[in-house]
Parts: structure tokens; sequence; C-alpha cells
């Protein structure tokens, strides 16, 4: 009975050596990719616009480096420049709903108002390219407004994006180019994805010269330029 018991004994002991010695080599054999890097990219979006005196400098730049953006678009403005919205448009760009009028009080008065608001500045840019869009951006951005109307819009089938990183031309009126350079470079935090918030509204001639600065930063750091 002894020598039964001892057989059984170093059985179980054997098997559990040998499970021992295949989980280790499992683990030392694992493939590289899983400790891979997260792909490092960066999507340049422009808000208030269009204007005469800034998006058509900011498409120059934008078409000299080769790069896309996201235009996010006030219907209004964009009404009285069909040709610059066809120019972003052609040139490969993404294009946006930011609203109609852009006026606080009026569209976020309740859900019924904001999503006529969207409407009617979807409708303009239809009747220029003849194509509907669903991405959106919420006029000072969604993340102290109420559930109900963030909730309505995402309800009626549109898509509405943020940012993470901005080069502060909304938050300091007067910023040199440098300034908003320094901006663009410091607010993203080293995050592998940026959302770069930017305008292209009149008066915003500083935030595209530097644009001139801030796409050779994001290309020479590994960044690949994407739409929205």
């Amino acid at each position: 009975m002894k020598r039964k018991l001892l057989r059984i004994g170093f059985c179980m002991f054997l098997t559990v050596a040998l499970l021992f010695c295949y989980q280790r080599h499992q683990t030392m054999h694992k493939p590289a990719f899983v400790f891979a890097e997260e792909e490092k990219s960066i999507y340049l979006t422009f808000d208030d616009g269009p204007s005469d005196s800034t998006t058509p400098l900011i498409l120059d730049t934008l078409n000299k480096e080769n790069v896309h953006a996201t235009f996010f678009v006030i219907g209004r403005q964009a009404e009285l420049r069909p040709a610059i919205i066809e120019r972003i448009f052609q040139g490969g760009h993404a294009l946006g709903i930011h609203s109609y009028s852009h006026e606080y009080a009026q569209i976020y008065s309740s859900p019924a108002a904001l999503l006529a608001d969207i409407k009617k500045c979807s409708a303009v840019l239809e009747s220029i390219l003849g194509l509907e869009t669903n991405l959106y951006r919420f006029p000072g951005g969604s993340y102290s407004l109420r559930e109900e109307l963030t909730g309505c819009v995402k309800n009626a089938g549109y898509r509405y994006v943020d940012w993470n990183a901005s080069c502060r031309d909304a938050e300091l009126p007067g910023a040199t180019a440098e300034e908003l350079f320094r901006a663009a470079v410091e607010t993203p935090a080293d995050r592998h994805r940026i959302v770069m918030l930017l305008h292209d509204s009149a008066h915003r001639k500083n935030t595209a010269e530097a644009l001139k600065k801030i796409i050779p930063y994001y290309k020479n750091r590994g960044y690949t330029f994407k739409t929205l």
C-alpha cells in the first residue's frame, strides 16, 4: 500500500513539474507585438469659419504640407462663401456642422431649438455640395451641456466630436503666432491621439501663421494627420 501511494505521489509531482515548465515556456515566448506602441495620430480641426481673411491662408498651408483637416462651419458664414466651402471639399478635407447662428442662448434654449439650428446649417452645406454630413461639434464643446441636449443630438443620428488639445486662439485674444504654437505643443500632454482645436474665423491670421510651425512639429514627431 505504501509503495502504491508513493507511486501516485511521484506521478502527481511529475505532472505538476511538467505543467510548470510548459507555462514558463509559454510566458517566455509571447509575441513581441503585444508591446507594440500605439500609432500616433493628430486631427486638426477648425471652428467658426469659413472667413475670407483666414480660411484661404490655412488651406494654402494645408495644401503645401499635403495635410488634411476637418472644418466645423457656421451656416450663416458658409452660405455667403460657397466658393470657400467648395475649395475645402475639393481639397480632400472633412466638413462638419458647428451651428447656423452660433448664438448660445438661442440654440441651447431647448432640444428642439438645437436640432433646428443643426438642420439649418446642414441644409446650407447640402445646397452648396449636394451632400449631407452627420459630423457635429457643439459651440463651446459638449463638456458642460445638459444631457437632454447631447442626447437629442445622438438620437437624431449625429456624431459629435470635442477636442483634447488647443492652440488657445479663442482664449488668448491678441496672442502671437509663437504663443499659439507653444499652446498647440503643450496642451496635448504627449497624447498619442490628438484632436486639436483651432479657429479659421476672421481676425485669426496668427492662427494661420502658427499652423506653419504646428504641422512640421508633429510631422517630425511621427504623427499621422487624419480627418474625422
